[in-house]
């Protein structure tokens, strides 16, 4: 049990360590309104350490938090900052541009994220999270050309056409067709893009020969739908977040983010509206030494979208946490005004 004082001293440690960068010792803790003797502090600064809440740098006399001690910090003492209304103002203005298509604004959403925070930024609409495909079509062009329709359940249709390999007979498309069809209709895309990578293969190689070309037709035919769903901002920040020990961890982490599936369940939330995951807690091994914060917004008639933020464990949660809270919210206002326009526009053409 930590007395009064004692939490006080963790909470200002982790405050000045997420602003500052650089450990904190007892007259740093004494000078920013601690009130209690510089050795009262160290006893209680071995206390918290004991306790694994903080640890030593070994080169200086200074504490920072531990993995442990942020996620005590973010359950226990953590209040989302106040969003200045100058700072809530710059957000409303940055989105406020003219906007040709849905994707647009997430994409924009990513990059404005990144830029208002210097981490890496994802964005994800809420058309593609609960999207489901509800149809699937081929129409021939001619011998060797196909049309592919997919229809969702948000009124979403894609057209692609594609090249038919030669070793692809007609009863091959019939039998990919008839897969689809079985597998992958009803289900939301994110569950087709995970079976795509997972079941889909097994079956094609039961049904097909060339069940490579098959796969890869597969991939064709279904690229432009999942194509950019998740946007990415800021990735170059990683290099500078110190959070990253070589190029090659980098490389790694940015091929992480070319990976639709594996980056869907990185960045989709559980069931609080924000989330904070500390370190191991994201389930990663490339991303122990960083933080993920998570936010779903909602979207009247649309569904719920996503907006994350990556960077070192030494972010200001509170101040991220605050941030998120405003630029979701701008964020849904905009997606809901540009349907809203969409709505009237198709109503006036009809």
């Amino acid at each position: 049990m930590l007395s009064e004082r004692q939490l006080a001293i963790f909470n200002l440690l982790v405050n000045l360590y997420t602003d500052t960068g650089f450990p904190v010792g007892s007259n740093t803790l004494m000078k920013n309104g601690i009130k209690a003797s510089s050795a009262t502090i160290r006893n209680d600064l071995v206390k918290l350490e004991d306790l694994g809440l903080i640890q030593k740098v070994h080169s200086s006399s200074g504490r920072i938090p531990s993995e442990e001690g942020y996620r005590f910090y973010i359950d226990n003492l953590m209040k989302p900052s106040v969003i200045p209304f100058e700072e809530q103002y710059k957000i409303r203005q940055l989105f406020n541009r003219e906007y040709s298509a849905t994707n647009e604004i997430i994409e924009v959403s990513a990059k404005i994220l990144s830029d208002l925070t210097n981490y890496t930024a994802f964005s994800l609409g809420p058309e593609v999270k609960d999207r489901k495909l509800t149809s699937f079509k081929i129409i021939p062009l001619n011998s060797r050309q196909l049309i592919a329709i997919i229809v969702t359940d948000k009124g979403y249709v894609e057209s692609q056409v594609f090249t038919v390999p030669e070793e692809v007979t007609d009863s091959d498309i019939e039998k990919m067709i008839n897969i689809i069809n079985d597998r992958l209709i009803g289900k939301s895309l994110l569950t087709v893009y995970h079976q795509l990578r997972t079941e889909i293969p097994l079956i094609l190689q039961r049904y097909f020969t060339n069940s490579s070309n098959m796969l890869l037709l597969f991939e064709d035919v279904f690229h432009q739908v999942f194509d950019d769903q998740i946007y990415v901002s800021g990735g170059m920040n990683l290099l500078d977040s110190g959070s990253l020990e070589n190029v090659s961890e980098f490389k790694s982490i940015y091929s992480l983010f070319t990976d639709t599936e594996r980056l869907s369940e990185l960045i989709l939330p559980g069931e609080s509206e924000i989330e904070i995951k500390v370190g191991n807690e994201i389930n990663n091994e490339l991303l122990t030494n960083m933080s993920l914060v998570t936010a779903s917004y909602q979207v009247s008639d649309h569904g719920n979208g996503v907006v994350a933020l990556l960077g070192p464990t030494s972010m200001s949660y509170a101040k991220m946490m605050g941030l998120l809270n405003v630029f979701k919210t701008e964020l849904s206002d905009h997606l809901e005004s540009h349907y809203r326009s969409l709505g009237s526009s198709n109503t006036s053409n009809g």
